[in-house]
């Protein structure tokens, strides 16, 4: 290993061949390697931020010279440049490599004994040569040529746009996207690439277009920049928002005038680039009142409003069934007498085509629908039984005795055709859907939902309205609570516990305003294993970290044994912070599973026995976002790791680490509709952005067993004072009620 030069001033640059990627991090690049420079035999480490470099590569680069720990002398990148190589041993390693598919380490070697130094003009030119290299026929030439165009292509285009912070990833779908003409499709319509990749955003195409000269007001900059305020509002919940309060927003985002923004959303309404509606029940509405939205949410919209008037539309299919006797039948199988809201649930799901049962946790709920399975089972009718997580869809099987599944698998995800198998054309084979947790239905997944119903069947859809909005776009189910259409049954008295659980007593206080603290203890010393719920007082968030960890690596461990380690989850407000998500993560990963055998992942770390989240809807392997799952195997040579999301293994590559984060933490969001046997919840004073009365309500009743809620009691003051839940625009009541008249 050769090392830093003795003398006071050591050189700054460095030239040479890139022998070994030793570590790579998908996510920023950092890269650790071995470099032979050209000056010397010995090989050195450099480690830095390297995009899109490849064994064999000739690297010109610019640093400083340090000393590692462990590791010893290293040059630190701060700058580079790379080219082909142009020597034959070069060459050797830059094909040997597995860069172009179709050429290993055999072929690489035969290939250059055959050319030498003018290997890579023949691939780019005379690529028909290949054919006279032994074992090289008219099939592996065309595949060899075509792969060395795609890796020209790429890399061309990589070194165009790594100044703008694009991925390699985000390189090949492009190129997969727009083939060789990637790069002139960039730099002519920057903003097209925006809305056709994904992961390639305004802002990222923006900077490209105003290096390239875009002018600042061009229309077709405009245009994107207005697409794209509309996508960031949806983030935030907005399926339709005024178009006032759009025009000031993409103003202020583009740094231009209103009125440059207004002219060019009248030119992508005429162009139906958006859709604009008429305020509704507005004779002469002012200026810039109009909702509009994407053309996509609005069909969506339209869709779910279509749908509930299809279904009320036609006459019921299923069984006669008398519904009062039912009922009765139902006590006497169940071994007590429902409450007569219980009792409504039930007929008024019976008797209308759709209808929604809505209650907090201990009101009655379940009860009603076992009872609801029980009598459609007896009457040889075909129930559906659905969620939208897979956590709250076994819930639901285990509380009702039926086949509960989440939407997702309900619809049947066709990854070949990118859409759901039962659609309007092809319904579901039901005769009544019940859709647990509707709360967390957003828009885009009601409409498929709604429309694979088929229109003799019912449906129930049963939520807690209090809880947290969905996390897609939309308010679906209070939308249609809103529109006062479809019967709603609430209920409301506590029957859980004959009312005794702190769990539940705590939950509706919070929803009645109460701000008064449950029971508090100072130190951990004090915690009391019966009770279910207690409030934890912590002086500041490095108190509240580390009695986080005292609780989830000590306490619950040594009182309940019962519990597996997945049993307990911490649920924090927010993601940054010493006690937000990110931070948890890695001091509870080191504190319950310090030892396992892992795999470098973006932001750490994978361990074997490490709890992770899926973070995105990978219908490939049919996982969806907020799936939970535990690392079972990791192979750091072949860079897979095995997980298991209940029951079923999945393998990742390297590549695929960045859809996977460790889950010993969640967000309070993330855990919607999930439910487990401990529930700790940080709460501090730093966490006032998102401190609202419907966020803490479903972090408290995302626990069955034990909640432990650790931080700072003005906090919890805070959140059950503010109950000024931001409001979601949306046009999905104006389009029900436009359909009822």
């Amino acid at each position: 290993m050769a090392h830093a030069p003795n003398n006071p001033l050591p050189p700054d640059t460095l030239t040479g061949v890139l022998e070994r990627i030793v570590f790579l991090n998908e996510e920023n690049h950092y890269t650790i390697a071995e470099f032979r420079p050209d000056e010397g035999e010995d090989k050195t480490t450099i480690v830095g931020a390297l995009p899109g470099v490849q064994c064999g590569e000739t690297l010109h680069l610019e640093g400083r010279w340090t000393t590692h720990s462990q590791h010893g002398s290293q040059f630190k990148v701060e700058r580079f440049r790379s080219e082909l190589p142009s020597s034959v041993y070069g060459i050797r390693k830059y094909l040997g490599s597995g860069l172009v598919p179709g050429v290993g380490k055999v072929y690489a070697n035969k290939i250059v004994d055959a050319f030498g130094t003018d290997t890579f003009r023949v691939l780019s030119e005379e690529s028909g040569k290949l054919r006279g290299v032994p074992g090289i026929g008219k099939v592996r030439a065309t595949a060899i040529k075509k792969a060395w165009d795609e890796q020209r292509a790429f890399r061309e285009l990589y070194i165009f746009l790594q100044t703008y912070g694009v991925t390699p990833g985000q390189c090949v779908k492009l190129i997969d996207k727009y083939g060789g003409e990637a790069r002139q499709i960039l730099q002519r319509e920057p903003y097209r690439v925006a809305r056709e990749i994904d992961g390639i955003g305004f802002k990222t195409a923006d900077r490209i277009a105003i290096n390239l000269g875009f002018a600042n007001d061009a229309a077709p900059r405009l245009d994107a920049g207005i697409l794209y305020a509309l996508d960031t509002l949806q983030e935030e919940g907005h399926t339709a928002l005024r178009e006032g309060e759009l025009r000031d927003y993409a103003a202020g985002l583009l740094e231009t005038s209103a009125e440059r923004v207004a002219a060019r959303i009248e030119a992508l309404v005429a162009e139906k680039s958006l859709a604009r509606h008429a305020p509704a029940g507005v004779a002469d509405p002012l200026p810039g009142s109009s909702p509009v939205q994407l053309p996509v949410l609005d069909r969506a919209e339209q869709k779910i409003a279509a749908a509930l008037k299809r279904l009320g539309a036609v006459p019921s299919g299923l069984p006669p069934i008398k519904v009062d006797a039912a009922v009765v039948w139902a006590e006497e199988k169940a071994g007590f007498i429902f409450a007569q809201a219980q009792r409504d649930a039930v007929k008024s799901a019976l008797v209308s085509k759709v209808s929604i049962l809505t209650g907090g946790p201990g009101t009655g709920k379940t009860s009603s629908l076992r009872a609801l399975v029980e009598i459609l089972k007896a009457k040889k009718a075909r129930v559906s039984l659905a969620a939208p997580t897979g956590r709250a869809a076994q819930r639901l099987t285990e509380s009702t005795g039926g086949f509960a599944q989440t939407l997702h698998r309900l619809l049947k995800y066709d990854p070949q055709r990118g859409g759901f198998t039962a659609n309007e054309d092809q319904p579901l084979a039901t005769d009544f859907l019940i859709v647990d947790e509707a709360s967390m239905l957003d828009t885009r997944l009601a409409a498929a939902l709604f429309a694979a119903i088929p229109s003799r069947a019912h449906l129930l859809l049963v939520g807690d309205t209090d809880q947290l909005p969905s996390v897609g776009a939309g308010n679906v189910l209070k939308d249609i609570i809103a529109t006062e259409s479809v019967p709603v049954t609430r209920l409301s008295v506590v029957h859980r516990q004959q009312g005794q659980s702190e769990i539940v007593t705590t939950a509706h206080a919070i929803n009645d305003g109460d701000a008064k603290l449950p029971v508090a203890v100072e130190s951990l010393d004090k915690l009391q294993a019966w009770a279910d719920l207690t409030f934890v007082v912590a002086r500041d968030p490095d108190d509240c970290l580390q009695k986080t960890l005292a609780i989830c690596a000590e306490f619950i461990p040594a009182n309940f044994p019962w519990m597996k380690r997945g049993d307990a989850q911490v649920l924090a407000p927010m993601h940054k912070g010493v006690a937000g998500v990110g931070n948890l993560n890695l001091r509870l990963q080191e504190a319950l599973n310090p030892h396992g055998r892992g795999l470098r992942a973006p932001g750490g770390e994978f361990r074997v026995g490490d709890k992770l989240i899926q973070l995105r809807n990978n219908y490939d392997k049919n996982l969806f976002n907020g799936d939970i799952g535990v690392v079972t195997g990791a192979d750091a040579d072949a860079g897979t790791l095995e997980v298991d999301f209940d029951g079923e293994r999945h393998s990742f590559t390297r590549g695929e680490l960045g859809d996977l984060a460790l889950a010993y933490a969640i967000s309070i969001h993330k855990s919607q509709g999930s439910e487990y046997a401990a529930v700790v919840i940080p709460l501090l004073k730093g966490h006032f952005m998102m401190l609202q009365r419907n966020l803490l309500y479903t972090a408290i009743t995302r626990g069955k067993k034990k909640v432990f809620i650790v931080g700072e009691p003005a906090a919890y003051g805070m959140a059950v004072r503010n109950n000024e839940a931001k409001t979601r625009g949306t046009h999905l009541k104006e389009k029900i009620l436009a359909l009822r008249t």
